[in-house]
Parts: structure tokens; sequence; C-alpha cells
């Protein structure tokens, strides 16, 4: 068996974090976090290995020299520099283990081109412009001082991220509609999922 990394993606307020927590809770499709990397402190409330592997730079620079760092980002921050990376880490066993993660277009392209286009497996979902757009605007409205300005920020930068073009280029041909009923489109992924790792075995 060689393992596979599904790769969830999507526009904000897609419903692709809501999905990715529900597919991955499935034991019958025995998936495995596949968890990204950052040199920031920990927060209360975090735990080591569940939102993030939380490393300091050393360790970083030891995984860039090994070879095992597959996308990395940094944030200039009040506290100085943060990184966010992507790595093929010692806990990953692509060799006998399916994954699941949740990412951006851009970084799903370079996991791919690091461990091969038959072995990531893009899961990219789709909702309706307006329908995101009411939801983007419901959730902000709870929040104790709304951003209104930075929800459209994000909508527009969303539609340059993952425009046709880029989702063409990036080879992604399945769409998972969730526009109305949520778990009809958790269904479908679990479904597909499963579908994908029986031609494995």
């Amino acid at each position: 068996m060689m393992g596979k990394l599904f790769y969830v993606m999507g526009k904000s307020s897609s419903g692709k974090d809501t999905i990715y927590e529900e597919v991955l809770s499935r034991p019958e499709l025995g998936l495995r976090p596949f968890i990204m990397y950052t040199t920031r402190p920990i927060r209360a409330k975090e735990t080591d290995g569940v939102q993030y592997h939380f490393v300091d730079e050393a360790a970083l620079r030891r995984m860039q020299e090994k070879g095992q760092v597959i996308e990395l980002r940094a944030y200039d921050t009040v506290y100085g520099v943060w990184y966010y990376f992507t790595a093929d880490g010692d806990s990953v066993d692509m060799e006998h283990c399916n994954y699941l993660a949740l990412g951006t277009l851009e970084s799903f392209a370079k996991v791919r081109d690091y461990y091969g286009s038959g072995r990531v497996v893009p899961i990219y979902i789709e909702v309706d412009d307006e329908k995101r757009l009411q939801r983007s605007m419901k959730r902000e409205k709870k929040q104790a001082v709304p951003n209104y300005e930075e929800v459209c920020r994000r909508f527009l930068a969303d539609q340059k991220d993952f425009s046709e073009e880029n989702i063409h280029r990036a080879g992604i041909v399945r769409r998972f509609l969730n526009n109305d009923d949520r778990q009809i489109c958790m269904d479908e992924v679990a479904d597909y999922i499963a579908a994908c790792i029986r031609e494995e075995v």
C-alpha cells in the first residue's frame, strides 16, 4: 500500500474547515491529520501536534538541511519573524498511511510536486459566490467589532487566488458543491476518499 494525502481547499466561507474536521473524525476512513509547522509561540488552549507542530528556528533549519521543508512562509510581526511551513517531518509515514490536509491552492501545488500527483488528491470545496458572501457577512456580524472591509478584501483575494485559470493549472477537475446541504457535501467527500483508498488496496 502506498499512502495518499487528501488536500482540502476552497475559498473563505466555503465550509472547508468544518468538512475537514468531519471527514477526519470518520474512523472508517482511517485518515491521519497532516499537520503544518510554525515557529510562533504556542498559545493558550493549543496543543503541540494538533493545531501545529510548534518548533524553533533551529529545528526549521535542520529540516531545511534534510530537504524536508516543502513550502515556507514568513510573517514579520511585532514579536519578530514567525515562520509557517509544510514539511515531510519524521511523524509522516506516506508509505503506509493516508492523510488529510487543509490548505491553499498554492500550498497544494507545492505539496503535490513534492510527493507526486498520484499521491496527493485535491478536494476542492465550491460554494456559490452569493451564498459565500452572505455567510461571510453573517459570521462577521457576530464579532464584537465587525470588519466588513476585511470580509470584502478576503472575498476579492479569493476570486484571484482561486481563479478558473489557477484551478485548471492545478489540475483540479472534481469539485464538491457545498451550497445548501453541508451533510450531503461531507458524505460525497467521504465517499470519494474511501473510493480512492480502495483503489490502492
